[in-house]
């Protein structure tokens, strides 16, 4: 199992609550489907930006109490209805997914993160709020988790964003360790290739542990759930590792024995993390 952005969703978890599932679904659809727009298909960006627009369109008629349509934005506003649901999340989301459509490279490691701030965290708020537990600590924990889920997801998806004509690892980081596109393009594993993700790596790897405290303050089924995202990211992190780098051709994904290795070190993670941050 790879670890995609949307992916992270427990939807329909068995930890999940039941009383949530139906709210976490209709957030899920909205952000899948928004996020395929973006992707999927082979639409000119005009087009794939004017229906990223209609999805704005809908937040501005859900949060004037207007009736919507479609099934994705009726969930959303019955959501919003219910549990008083916050939409910045919601409109952030779009705005990353119509800078993919326009934005194909990132010069600088702060604007990455910028684009992280509204692709990834976003879905952490919501959860946090569907939980009443969106205190501003947990909410700046929880930014770090998602953001470094994100990174996490770029740096196994490298050939596949190549293809796309997209590259999210930082210019000046490439230009730094001597990577250029043609790395990229041809596939090519070297020193230089090596040394750069291993820094990405490493960088990731310390942005999910300076927040992974909060899966430990979180209660019952929510802090459990984040446990095992936390070392399902963690675990990505280390295959790629074990590929020595190469995820052209030995893409990470996560098997039957990774699952087990990650709910016994969700269960041991008080005293691994508390371990690891000393050691780091």
């Amino acid at each position: 199992m790879p670890v995609e952005h949307y992916e992270n969703f427990p939807v329909a978890s068995l930890l999940l609550p039941a009383r949530l599932r139906p709210a976490v679904e209709a957030i899920y659809a909205f952000a899948r489907s928004a996020d395929d727009l973006a992707d999927e298909g082979n639409a000119p960006p005009g087009e794939r930006l004017a229906a990223l627009s209609r999805y704005e369109e809908a937040l501005d008629r859900i949060e004037a109490g207007d009736e919507v349509e479609g099934a994705v934005f009726a969930n959303i506003a019955s959501v919003r209805s219910q549990y008083g649901l916050p939409l910045r999340p919601l409109r952030d989301l779009i705005s990353a997914f119509k800078q993919d459509v326009v934005t194909t490279r990132y010069a600088k490691l702060e604007e990455l993160l910028d684009y992280c701030s509204r692709s990834a965290s976003p879905v952490g708020h919501l959860m946090l709020f569907l939980y009443g537990t969106d205190s501003p600590r947990n909410l700046e924990d929880s930014d770090a988790i998602c953001s470094a889920l994100q990174l996490i997801n770029f740096w196994q998806d490298v050939a596949i964003d190549w293809r796309k004509a997209r590259i999210y690892l930082p210019l000046s980081d490439m230009e730094r360790f001597g990577v250029t596109e043609a790395h990229l393009a041809e596939g090519i594993v070297d020193d230089a290739w090596r040394k750069l993700m291993r820094f990405e790596v490493n960088r990731a790897r310390a942005m999910m542990l300076s927040g992974a405290s909060l899966a430990i303050r979180l209660p019952g089924r929510i802090g459990w759930e984040l446990r095992l995202v936390v070392q399902g990211g963690l675990r990505i992190l280390e295959r790629i590792e074990m590929a020595d780098y190469d995820v052209f051709r030995r893409r990470p994904v996560l098997g039957p024995l990774d699952w087990l290795c990650m709910a016994w070190r969700a269960l041991s993670m008080k005293i691994r993390l508390a371990r690891m941050v000393h050691v780091g």
